[in-house]
């Protein structure tokens, strides 16, 4: 008789599934233990760099040095390399304050190494790492949203939203507009038609639910509504599960004019009609279109009963040809490693 073949007790599969999860709980926070350790550690080696460099001038050989005797000491140790000590002096200058106290504390070695080698100013490390942290995003997603200026597009588009939302509502709602919204991973060029570029959000959706930002779920394409016999429909219709509205997307591939604002509210009270509950924020819509004139659409907005933002977008890729000029990172960092030392350093 096998362990397999026992008559377990009442209880055993509740327990047994309460265990892993236990296990699984302690697992993660023990790996974030280390990790933050290890943040640490690099931190506080950067730092003493750093520090060195400024009162001693210690140059690229002095390190080139360090990190030998450091590898000769610790051989199972990775990252001690002479290009990660130098991101390491990188890692204490660009974050001057004591790093268990800040969001980057939080996140794995790739992930600062991003926020390093593409951010420029403290504000912009800072809201990316907080942004990573609280939404988990991937090194790569991580990658993505600061080469496509997520932080700097954020909250841009123009709407009413301060005249037809209450207080922190109101800051909410504009917090997930976006302006422009950056479609290049559909892979467009030059003039498309408006179902083409629908279609084209729809095959890759979750790189559109990514460009909107943390929250939103797709509920909707050409979602139909019916209305004393006439029929309507809505381009994308999405909910947001933490500011618990729905959110009326209708895209529009030309330059914004009034009547399309007049569409667009229409729709959201049809949507505030048909679809939202009491527990509902105000349903809230965003028309997307090819180019806008700001004068116009806050005209056109201040005249609106339902609380809307206008954005533009953008799909055009950088040519092939260009992007076969631009180093990848790879190429960049075995290029520093490569430099010669100097005897004196």
């Amino acid at each position: 008789m096998t362990r397999r073949d026992l008559s377990l007790p009442a209880g055993y599969s509740d327990l047994l599934t309460a265990l892993k999860d236990r296990v699984r709980a302690a697992r993660t926070r023990a790996q974030r233990t280390v990790n933050t350790q290890l943040i640490e550690l690099y931190w506080s080696i950067g730092k003493d760099i750093l520090a060195r460099q400024e009162t001693e001038a210690w140059g690229s050989g002095v390190i080139a040095r360090l990190a030998e005797d450091l590898r000769g000491e610790f051989p199972d140790m990775k990252g001690l390399s002479r290009s990660n000590l130098f991101y390491m002096r990188n890692f204490a200058a660009a974050f001057p304050d004591p790093i268990v106290q800040q969001a980057a504390g939080q996140l794995p070695w790739g992930h600062i190494m991003v926020l390093l080698d593409k951010t420029e100013t403290l504000p912009q490390r800072q809201w990316y790492a907080a942004a990573a942290v609280e939404y988990g995003w991937s090194r790569n997603v991580l990658m993505n949203m600061i080469m496509g200026q997520s932080m700097e597009r954020s909250g841009n588009a123009p709407s009413n939203f301060g005249q037809l939302l209450a207080g922190q509502d109101s800051e909410l709602a504009q917090q997930v507009s976006k302006d422009p919204y950056n479609f290049e991973f559909l892979g467009l060029s030059g003039e498309v038609a408006e179902r083409d570029f629908e279609q084209g959000l729809m095959d890759r959706i979750t790189e559109t639910l990514r460009e909107l930002g943390p929250g939103f779920s797709f509920v909707g394409r050409q979602v139909h509504f019916e209305v004393g016999g006439d029929d309507f429909y809505v381009d994308l219709l999405f909910f947001h599960v933490e500011q618990l509205r729905y959110f009326v997307i209708e895209l529009k591939t030309g330059k914004f004019q009034p009547e399309h604002a007049g569409k667009l509210n229409f729709y959201v009270a049809l949507v505030d009609d048909k679809l939202k509950r009491e527990f509902h924020a105000d349903t809230v819509g965003i028309l997307i279109c090819g180019s806008k004139n700001d004068h116009t659409v806050r005209y056109t907005l201040g005249r609106s009963s339902s609380p809307m933002a206008v954005a533009a977008y953008t799909y055009d890729q950088l040519p092939a040809e260009d992007k076969a000029l631009i180093p990848t990172e790879d190429r960049v960092t075995a290029a520093l490693d490569e430099l010669p030392t100097t005897a004196t350093e």
